[in-house]
């Protein structure tokens, strides 16, 4: 499921709907992303995430599906934030359910580092007198790069 909203999520909740009466889910995994107060050394007023509707949402669908093609998921959430949001506030929730717990850890890794890199939104932060668009970082596309292969998995990791 995936929702791109202004407002706010209730983590609980959400994770009570998309597992309620699903006896075959062993293993839920989560994550919240929160906007942070500090951008290096700058502080951080407020950011504004800004998407192109419908368009987002297709592109979540589509790594969505991907992840439920990798991994034996009984559910999967993503909801994203838009807007201004102030230091503290959520911007992204990501659950995936399976029966065991590897596929649950696995493919909500593999869902945020899609969201942190490739995900079509655009975000300004608010620092001071200033306001700058931020690009993804280097390290998030490393991330993203452990996924190439299937499940994951790496030479390393193998």
């Amino acid at each position: 499921m995936i929702r791109v909203q202004r407002e706010d999520f209730n983590i609980g909740a959400e994770i009570a709907a998309l597992t309620d009466g699903n006896r075959a889910i062993g293993g839920v995994a989560s994550f919240v992303g929160l906007v942070r107060d500090m951008a290096g050394n700058a502080s951080i007023g407020a950011m504004t995430l800004e998407h192109y509707p419908g368009m987002t949402e297709k592109a979540l669908a589509k790594i969505e599906a991907e992840a439920q093609e990798r991994w034996p998921l009984q559910a999967s959430l993503i909801i994203h934030r838009y807007g201004r949001l102030e230091p503290g506030d959520r911007i992204v929730l990501v659950v995936t359910a399976s029966a065991h717990r590897q596929a649950a850890f696995e493919s909500a890794m593999f869902l945020m580092d899609y969201l942190k890199t490739k995900a079509p939104f655009w975000k300004l932060e608010e620092t001071g007198d200033s306001a700058q668009w931020v690009d993804a970082r280097e390290s998030d596309d490393h991330a993203l790069d452990r996924w190439a292969q299937p499940h994951g998995k790496t030479d390393a990791a193998e």
